[in-house]
């Protein structure tokens, strides 16, 4: 049986704080692993939100301007860098499912959740693949410049990675999900660490966006990113449960707004 042959349904993009919208993912996956829900979501971070990679220094992030700037920081379940998202230059999603309708090998339930989001690039009109070769860190601490790898990283036809993926396996369940550039916040990006070894040039050379791949707007990229997702499964128009929605509040509150994650990496609950 394949994926498109089971029951999906698909979120339409809403705007969450990004320790709930991390909250999110875990609930959709003991959702998946608990009845066999198969969750697809789009969404966007507000307020601003600075995710952490699950082993990233705290001492790599500049505090005092996150505070200062109201962005809020938390700490992702995947690793990789740390990635600032917004409400306008970021475009998020998330594929769950229960880890045992997909392969077992990384790679290869990694390229298989890949398939929507790289139709969803060619549907925009981008030329995305994964990266044909490898290519230095830049700074390690940032998710858009660490090493390039053809193993996971989403370039665009000039070679400047467009969108960063990961994936972790929670409750009997695969979460894999991703950030996709639509419009390049370069300082913003930035300033959120203590004493980033790049600049704003090295940072453009290395990260390109949709708007400018193709000068599409913003609402019209979501659109063929939702279809495409929508079409990979035959998904349906769905929401959260209530009591999805009120446990993931609790999980964002007891676990991805705490310092003990946050800032120490360990896990509350």
């Amino acid at each position: 049986m394949s994926l498109a042959d089971r029951e999906w349904r698909l979120i339409a993009e809403e705007s969450r704080s990004g320790p709930l919208n991390m909250a999110l993912d875990e609930v959709a996956a003991e959702s998946a692993a608990e009845d066999g829900t198969r969750t697809l979501r789009v969404y966007r971070w507000a307020p601003s939100t600075l995710s952490l990679g699950y082993h990233q220094d705290p001492e790599t992030i500049d505090w005092d301007y996150c505070d200062r700037e109201g962005v809020t920081v938390t700490r992702r379940p995947t690793g990789g860098g740390a990635i600032y998202h917004d409400d306008f230059g970021d475009i998020s999603y998330s594929v769950v499912a229960p880890a045992e309708e997909l392969p077992g090998d990384l790679l290869e339930s990694y390229e298989l959740l890949c398939e929507p989001l790289l139709d969803a690039f060619e549907r925009m009109g981008v030329d995305a693949r994964f990266a044909d070769e490898e290519r230095p860190a830049v700074y390690e601490p940032a998710c858009y410049l660490r090493a390039l790898h053809p193993a996971h990283d989403v370039v665009a036809g000039d070679g400047r990675k467009i969108s960063g993926n990961a994936q972790y396996r929670r409750k009997d369940a695969v979460v894999q999900h991703g950030s996709i550039t639509f419009s390049r916040t370069t300082d913003r990006h930035l300033d959120c660490f203590a004493d980033p070894d790049a600049t704003a040039a090295e940072f453009d050379e290395r990260v390109t966006s949709v708007r400018e791949q193709t000068g599409m707007g913003r609402a019209e990229t979501v659109a063929e990113l939702e279809e495409a997702l929508r079409s990979w499964v035959d998904a349906h128009e769905g929401t959260w449960s209530d009591e999805e929605l009120s446990r993931a509040r609790g999980r964002a509150r007891e676990k991805f707004e705490t310092d003990e994650w946050t800032r120490e990496g360990d896990d509350p609950l």
